[in-house]
């Protein structure tokens, strides 16, 4: 005697069980946003992500039928706010923005409270700020290569200025050293202000620095000379100067990724929501401009292709602080002979 086929009902009834648990998580995500939302600058005001923020935040608002507030947490070079965001109710209320350098490269140099890939979840990325490569009046070389040249007839002879140990800049210098077998000193500022007057004077040949409407302007009083970009593209204000991925030094070709970060655990409806307006926002003529005319780069993209890039990005960085001994302390002063 046949018995009668009972596993559909039986394979409906548990999707119908699946279903009912993961209805509060759905009702909570179209509820959202449920009250403003904040987003929590890792910088202080005035800034490049600052400036970017309030943009997302002013756009953001009537998309999402609540106010968006922003709140600046700097500090540590981005760790502190980013903290706050990891140490946030995962509701979609409490929102960061950005540079990825707290996720790539603090914790491979022991400065991070919390850990990247479990306690942050990427939701968008939304620029890029171009590193520039800048002679300054003690470089003799006309360009990019002739930079190389000189510095493999005469190795360690050329000094190359950065914000700091560890910084993006340095990265940068790092790579350029390995991709083109060069040997250039660097030389670490603590910041950008002191290192641009030092430029300015010519107490070193070459630096790595942020694009800035400062930078922009010794460049165009001819203070400074462009030799490369790390940027996705060439920029509009400097269409001849190419980036080092077009000089062959792909891994070279860097720049400070911006994005928007929410706490791990946030509803992925929340995020994917997020990520969606993020894009559309990234799409609008207006918000375009006001990118490229502070010398930017709108980036965009999926969640997921932000995870990839930050994964990427922390796995070669921790390569190159390893095979180049980098600290994030700067070098202390030998102590007097007794």
């Amino acid at each position: 005697m046949n018995l009668p086929d009972t596993s559909f009902p039986r394979r409906r009834a548990v999707g119908c069980l699946a279903a009912l648990a993961l209805a509060p998580a759905v009702a909570r995500a179209q509820a959202w946003p449920a009250k403003p939302v904040r987003i929590t600058v890792a910088y202080p005001p005035g800034g490049v992500a600052d400036g970017m923020a309030r943009l997302l935040a002013d756009k953001l608002a009537p998309m999402l039928g609540q106010s968006v507030v922003v709140d600046n947490k700097a500090g540590a070079s981005g760790t502190i706010g980013l903290d706050a965001v990891a140490k946030s109710a995962p509701d979609g209320h409490a929102l960061g923005f950005a540079a990825i350098s707290p996720l790539v490269l603090n914790p491979h140099l022991g400065k991070s409270p919390f850990d990247p890939a479990r306690d942050i979840a990427p939701v968008a990325s939304v620029i890029a700020s171009p590193v520039l490569l800048l002679g300054t009046t003690a470089l003799a070389a006309a360009d990019f290569k002739a930079l190389l040249a000189a510095a493999k007839a005469r190795p360690g002879a050329l000094r190359w200025a950065t914000s700091g140990p560890a910084s993006l800049g340095h990265i940068v210098l790092e790579q350029v050293k390995v991709g083109a077998g060069v040997d250039i000193t660097h030389i670490p500022y603590k910041g950008g202000g002191q290192q641009i007057n030092d430029a300015l004077s010519a107490q070193f040949e070459v630096l790595s620095v942020n694009a800035g409407p400062a930078v922009m302007g010794h460049i165009q009083a001819g203070k400074l000379r462009p030799l490369a970009v790390g940027s996705p593209v060439r920029l509009g204000a400097l269409p001849g100067t190419p980036t080092l991925a077009e000089l062959g030094l792909p891994a070279a070709n860097l720049a400070s990724v911006f994005g928007l970060f929410a706490p791990a655990g946030t509803p992925a409806a929340v995020v994917e929501r997020l990520n969606a307006e993020v894009n559309r926002l990234l799409k609008d003529p207006d918000v375009r401009r006001r990118i490229e005319a502070a010398d930017n780069v709108p980036t965009g993209g999926s969640a997921a292709d932000f995870a990839r890039l930050i994964a990427s990005e922390s796995a070669s960085n921790a390569r190159v602080i390893r095979q180049a001994g980098i600290q994030a302390e700067y070098p202390r002063p030998p102590k007097p002979p007794p």
